[in-house]
């Protein structure tokens, strides 16, 4: 994809966003979707210093560069696409009409992008616009406003245009106070507005409205971020701002009103919108299609009081913020404010809604939309391939205090109230063996430790466990109110897995686990539930590497029988399955009839185990996803299936299976399968949204139908986490992993 724009260094709102947009799909797609640059220049600067990504530079004011440059890139075999960001003022002509001639004479598929359309036009300004839609493939647009203006006024047909939000960049809510600490604005309430300063941002407007607020709450400080724009700085110089350093002074507002005169480096400007409270936007222009700044805020947890632009009739309800009813009122915004710092819990619940609600237009999700207009457009579907996200520890670190981890968060914040489970902390147990079998790192080996104790902390003096614990470290009446078996049969399989590690961890932390594994061998003949006696062979198997113990083969076997005499009674010409229904952790049963015929080497166990998965994955892959069991209705055989509602438990337990039946069977569509299972978490769901915070290394907790649930808990953190991990063997290559187990003639 070459992509025609604006690019930095050169200081503007579109060189700005085409950054990002590049660098998110460089992070979604690696080299399977390269990109270069084509940098819009009016006036060539021998000395501008570009990035390697830009290959060509336009000169936009000589309109005989715009065909040449065309005919340059005509002669490139390797293009598929020319995505134009548009803007008027970028080009030279009447409504920049100059980039006809470039369009008219390119070979290849172009797809423009409007970051403004004008509503109402004379008739040179539809001519040109209709031209630019008859000579594209495809049209872009960044809200619902655009697209219907679109529509309305140049009757560009609805099937070519396409809305794509404006990226926002992903930052963690629990940042905002400590922000405020290192910019030394603890003690304030601090307001913001933030772009490349002119007379359509209106900030006088905002400085009239404050001589009131401060008096109430001296502690107010107002930022306005940004420089002056580079083009109104050429016609007046810094006139602008002169004046609206002058309104500060009038008003007495000096102590209270900060102008932070540069251009803001991304990672500065996020910490500015993170630890402001509120954002103000006080824009005078009518037709403003896009607002990068805005939506930027927004995603900051930001409530924001804005003018009734387009966009912010579009992002802002009574939920998010407060939308005025006209331009260049003072008194409109005075009284926003002072309601919005009266009421602070109404304040920070804009705040956290606002949060919520952008995550959708994160540049992660931007980029998978650009890819899928890219695959489109030319056919190339099957050749974009998600790149695995960096291993990140920071969210689990987090979760776990020195005692175990917690059990939920209020998006990526942990919630001590919410206690801790045995559940959380044995997956967590086997997360860091995992971790700490690839990587070595000492920090690992702490964590595992805190959740090995915490085992040991809720196993009884009987050899079961505990499931429920309150932060207080008290067991909780929960415990009392439910079967604990699956939570048991966790803690075995975790207990288990570490064992299998004995070569590569400290003695002191496999003595530890073998000793609470003796004290609950007695219980394991006892267990009943389906998935429960799966937890409990998979930790028979991990512990026969261990011990090679033949009492561990013999109990399996029985086990393995009981979950045989399960498929016997349920299954039927058209259900192969242990159940009349499928709920959480499905692929536990079939995953655990094959580790018991890796153990025993019965056929019967291999063929009910592939007949039963093989079952599980039709009902699971479809058109190119996966579509796990809803918690919202578990499928029943006798009723129609429910859709929605997946959580990452269920695609992780699925990616452990799939790994497990394509190293023993070496069948393609298993680990094809395991591909499409994880892409599920990088954006190849039904929202076309990423499921992980590439800013913590968290996920998320669940799929809705038309939303993600963005709180963050432990189970969903460390289940992701697992999935990574088992993906790490197959980057290097397509082969197994080097680290091969036998077991019973089998090689795994």
């Amino acid at each position: 994809m070459l992509i025609v724009s604006s690019y930095p260094p050169v200081e503007c709102g579109i060189a700005t966003f085409t950054r990002d947009l590049i660098h998110a799909i460089a992070k979604t797609f690696g080299s399977s979707l390269p990109i270069e640059i084509c940098a819009l220049e009016s006036s060539v600067l021998p000395d501008r210093n570009y990035e390697k990504e830009v290959s060509y530079i336009l000169n936009t004011s000589k309109i005989g560069d715009y065909r040449l440059m065309a005919h340059v890139i005509n002669e490139r075999d390797d293009i598929g696409t020319v995505c134009i960001q548009h803007e008027f003022g970028l080009f030279d002509g009447v409504y920049g009409d100059a980039l006809l001639s470039f369009m008219l004479a390119l070979n290849t598929p172009i797809v423009t992008v409007f970051h403004t359309v004008l509503p109402h036009p004379d008739e040179k300004l539809k001519r040109v616009v209709d031209a630019i839609c008859d000579l594209s493939e495809k049209i872009i647009v960044q809200n619902q406003c655009s697209f219907k203006t679109l529509i309305a006024d140049y009757n560009c047909p609805p099937k070519m245009v396409k809305v794509i939000a404006h990226g926002t960049h992903i930052m963690l809510w629990k940042d905002k106070e400590y922000l405020k600490n290192k910019y030394d604005y603890n003690q304030n309430l601090v307001l913001s507005s933030f772009g490349l300063l002119s007379q359509n941002k209106n900030i006088e407007t905002v400085l009239y409205a404050l001589p009131e607020v401060v008096a109430r709450y001296p502690n107010i400080r107002y930022l306005v971020l940004g420089k002056t724009h580079p083009e109104l700085v050429k016609r007046e110089g810094e006139s602008y701002r002169e004046s609206l350093i002058n309104i500060t002074r009038q008003l007495q507002l000096e102590n209270h009103v900060i102008f932070v005169n540069k251009f803001l480096e991304l990672g500065e400007l996020l910490e500015y919108l993170n630890l402001s409270d509120i954002y103000l936007f006080s824009s005078k222009d009518p037709n403003q299609a896009v607002s990068g700044t805005f939506v930027y805020a927004s995603s900051a947890g930001c409530p924001v009081i804005s003018t009734p632009i387009p966009p912010a009739i579009e992002i802002i309800d009574a939920g998010t913020g407060i939308l005025l009813d006209e331009f260049e009122q003072p008194e409109a915004f005075k009284r926003a404010i002072l309601h919005l710092i009266d009421d602070k819990e109404k304040r920070i619940a804009l705040g956290k809604n606002a949060f919520s609600k952008m995550r959708h237009s994160s540049w992660e999700n931007a980029a998978i939309a650009y890819g899928g207009v890219f695959a489109e457009l030319n056919n190339k579907a099957e050749r974009l391939i998600f790149e695995l996200p960096p291993v990140n520890l920071t969210h689990i670190w987090e979760m776990t205090t020195d005692f175990g981890m917690l059990q939920f968060s209020q998006f990526c914040q942990p919630d001590p109230d919410s206690g801790y489970t045995l559940d959380d902390n044995a997956r967590a147990l086997i997360g860091a063996v995992m971790h700490y079998d690839l990587y070595k790192e000492e920090l690992v080996l702490k964590q595992m430790q805190i959740y090995l104790d915490f085992i040991g902390f809720v196993q009884l003096d009987n050899g079961s466990f505990k499931n429920y614990v309150d932060f207080d470290r008290r067991f909780t009446d929960q415990n009392e109110k439910v079967n604990l078996e699956d939570s048991n049969g966790r803690a075995l399989w975790a207990l288990g897995y570490l064992l299998s590690k004995t070569e590569s961890l400290p003695l002191t932390l496999s003595n530890q686990a073998l000793k609470y594994w003796n004290k609950a061998f007695p219980l394991l003949d006892n267990f009943t539930s389906p998935r429960a006696i799966g937890f409990v062979i998979k930790g028979l198997y991990y512990n026969f590497l261990f011990s090679k113990d033949e009492t561990n083969v013999l109990l399996t076997e029985k086990l393995a029988e009981r979950l045989l005499h399960y498929y016997n009674l349920k299954s039927d010409a058209k259900w192969k399955w242990y159940e009349d229904y499928m709920t959480y952790a499905n692929s536990i049963l079939p995953e655990a009839m094959m580790y018991a015929f890796l153990m025993t080497a019965k056929p019967r166990y291999n063929q009910i185990a592939e007949i039963t998965f093989d079952f599980l994955l039709s009902h699971y892959f479809m058109k190119g996803k996966i579509k796990v069991i809803s918690n919202n209705g578990w499928f029943n055989k006798r009723n129609k299936r429910n859709f929605f509602g997946e959580q990452p438990i269920e695609v992780a337990y699925i990616i452990f299976s799939l790994d497990l039946f394509y190293q023993f069977t070496q069948k393609s569509k298993y680990k094809n399968q395991l591909e499409t299972a994880f892409s599920w978490f990088t954006g190849n769901n039904h929202l076309n949204q990423i499921m992980y915070n590439p800013a913590n290394g968290a996920c998320y907790d669940g799929l809705e139908k038309y939303h993600i649930n963005i709180n963050q808990g432990a189970e969903s953190a460390v289940c992701y986490l697992m999935a990574r991990l088992v993906m790490e063997k197959y980057t290097v290559s397509q082969a197994l992993s080097p680290k091969t187990k036998v077991l019973t003639g089998v090689s795994l």
